[in-house]
């Protein structure tokens, strides 16, 4: 079969022949239609994701959308290495198949499955979110952050804050719910005076983080002050990226003071099962009520040379 193959962690996947899948025990075949550029899909194919195992070469590509032997049309992951979803076939278990409703396309669902369940899984499997509650995105002018804020909203948040550097996306923000904004632009001070006047202000209960870094520090600064006001304790921040770092100074006293609790979020921290029904229960959503979300198509055979190009607000989705 013809597949985006990563035979080197310093280079960009080749478009080549690579072995066709055979079935194992538990496993089916699906002829792939569709399969997204993701953040972790390239982190895999670098070597930096924590889950990458580091033997080459593999296909490249997490989950995709594509259709049974039986022409049942489904959304799948969690293929056995070294075959991945850059591919004209690819294999699913009962891990993650999910068959597709009917008002959502292959293309659509392969491009908005994987940042939707970053929020999706982040508010419900891990926050345990509760209709009513606030939510404060950091690095909400991303796909994957624009689609929390719409996630956050239809699931019944009472106030959705967008924080993030792009004040274009920031005011569309606004346009896909979010009640209000900060700019990460901000000096650190000013910053850290901004998510306060959030927290002790209309208030904030859950934190979706998709950067760590300074933006992190600054926000964890302004809940660890947040024992001087009258807010309740017990915000619980999220962690679900790394875009602007992955490694922060973090103060005991924060932890004591604030009645913080830090989760993560991500293949380990969430079950499958758990990212199984909350895909499920989005793609249902997405199907009556579609989101607001742009996707480009391209051939999967100029992998190499688009995979290095700028997003620039649209998800790439690689059709073989």
């Amino acid at each position: 079969m013809n597949a985006a193959v990563v035979e080197s962690f310093d280079a960009p996947p080749r478009y080549t022949v690579f072995a066709d899948p055979v079935p194992l025990e538990g496993e089916k075949l699906v002829t792939i239609t569709a399969a997204g550029l993701h953040p972790i899909v390239k982190g895999l194919a670098s070597g930096a994701h924590y889950g990458s195992g580091g033997t080459l070469p593999f296909v490249a590509g997490v989950d995709g959308v594509g259709r049974l032997d039986d022409g049942t049309r489904v959304y799948f992951g969690v293929s056995r290495p070294p075959f991945g979803t850059f591919a004209e076939l690819g294999l699913a278990s009962g891990a993650v198949c999910i068959p597709l409703p009917d008002g959502l396309d292959d293309a659509t669902a392969a491009g908005i499955a994987n940042p939707a369940m970053s929020s999706a899984v982040a508010l419900k499997a891990r926050a345990k979110f509760d209709a009513g509650e606030s939510v404060l995105i950091l690095g909400a002018t991303g796909i994957a952050g624009q689609l929390a804020v719409q996630i956050a909203k239809r699931l019944g948040a009472r106030r959705v804050v967008a924080a993030g550097r792009n004040p274009h996306a920031l005011e569309e923000a606004k346009t896909l719910g979010a009640d209000a904004t900060i700019s990460l632009e901000l000096e650190h001070d000013a910053l850290i005076a901004a998510f306060r006047s959030e927290i002790d202000g209309a208030g904030v209960d859950i934190v979706l983080d998709y950067l760590w870094g300074p933006p992190a520090e600054a926000a964890l600064a302004a809940i660890a002050q947040k024992v001087l006001s009258k807010a309740a304790p017990g915000v619980r921040y999220v962690q679900i990226g790394s875009m602007a770092g992955t490694i922060i100074p973090l103060s005991a006293a924060t932890l004591r003071s604030s009645g913080l609790e830090l989760l993560g979020s991500g293949f380990g921290s969430a079950s499958l099962d758990q990212i199984r029904v909350a895909l499920t229960e989005f793609f249902a959503m997405a199907a009556t009520s579609p989101f607001h979300t742009a996707i480009k198509t391209v051939p999967l055979r100029d992998v190499e040379a688009l995979w290095n190009s700028p997003e620039r607000g649209a998800r790439l989705v690689f059709q073989p």
